[in-house]
């Protein structure tokens, strides 16, 4: 059970990985009027299970500490990201923004029957330099100038560790909720929107694509993957393994001829598919001798 609800847990990061390539293909729609459009999609294969099996609307009924941590965590992280991107570099504020598996994996210490091995915080740091090689390609420049950003890509890494964490905690609640949290994310964002962005509508059918395939993957059925993943899979496996998703989507954009291939990405892979396996040898030994 837990080997599966890891492997689920890793289709979220799978699905993370073609975030950059759908954005980049949805258009010039501002952040906030996507975000909201997107978790509204993201939200409809719960719906339609409410809709054919009304009597699970019950478990909608959670006490209000679990909505706060939801809709913080999924609408805080995302205005934050934004924040960060809008008041510093893309570059400087991502790599802050990605400490977040880090955050998860020392954090994971402080949860019941967790025990913090030397090898997940070593896959995790490699994880993390790889991504550094991967997002610093052009070098890496911290100037004070943009603290606002650099502070809000450090919340952001927060918010998301922490939801991560948290969820862990409320193993026995299910991930139907995760549908309520995708639709207050989304009215959130339509707020948003409306105070701070001109509204821009896609204008090609494949745009239009791009935005649906956000909704239903990286922004939509990979938040109920994650949330099944870390209540009942192994969550420092996850935390370190979570670095594979800007390799991914590095990957996925050279196929696509957005991103050129170097020895930065080579390195890469070998320092994160090596951290990954690294974190997760105590479960792949226990896997080989069943």
């Amino acid at each position: 059970m837990k080997l599966r609800a890891t492997l689920i847990g890793f289709s979220a990061i799978l699905m993370w990985s073609f975030l950059a390539l759908l954005t980049a293909a949805s258009g010039a729609m501002p952040p906030f009027q996507l975000s909201a459009i997107c978790f509204a999609i993201g939200s409809l294969p719960g719906v339609a299970t409410f809709i054919l099996k009304p009597e699970r609307l019950k478990l909608l009924k959670q006490a209000p500490k679990v909505w706060i941590v939801g809709i913080a965590g999924l609408f805080g992280y995302h205005f934050l990201y934004f924040t960060a991107l809008r008041n510093a570099p893309a570059v400087e504020a991502g790599l802050i923004a990605y400490l977040w598996p880090l955050l998860i994996v020392f954090g994971s210490a402080l949860l019941p029957g967790e025990r913090l091995r030397w090898y997940h915080m070593a896959g995790a740091l490699a994880g993390l330099c790889g991504t550094a090689l991967i997002i610093g390609k052009n070098g890496l420049s911290f100037d004070a100038t943009y603290a606002l950003g650099y502070g809000a890509a450090g919340l952001c890494a927060l918010t998301w560790s922490g939801y991560s964490l948290l969820t862990r905690r409320f193993d026995a609640v299910s991930t139907d909720v995760v549908t309520g949290f995708c639709l207050a994310t989304s009215l959130l964002s339509l707020v948003c929107h409306l105070g701070l962005e001109q509204t821009v509508w896609p204008d090609a059918a494949s745009q239009w694509v791009a935005v649906v395939g956000l909704g239903l993957l990286p922004v939509g059925l990979a938040f109920y993957a994650w949330d099944f993943g870390v209540k009942n899979g192994d969550i420092q496996i996850l935390g370190a393994a979570s670095y594979a998703a800007p390799l991914l989507s590095t990957l996925i954009l050279l196929l696509f001829g957005f991103a050129e291939p170097g020895w930065r990405i080579l390195a890469a892979c070998v320092l994160i598919t090596g951290g990954a396996v690294l974190a997760a040898s105590d479960m792949l030994c226990k896997t080989a001798k069943t």
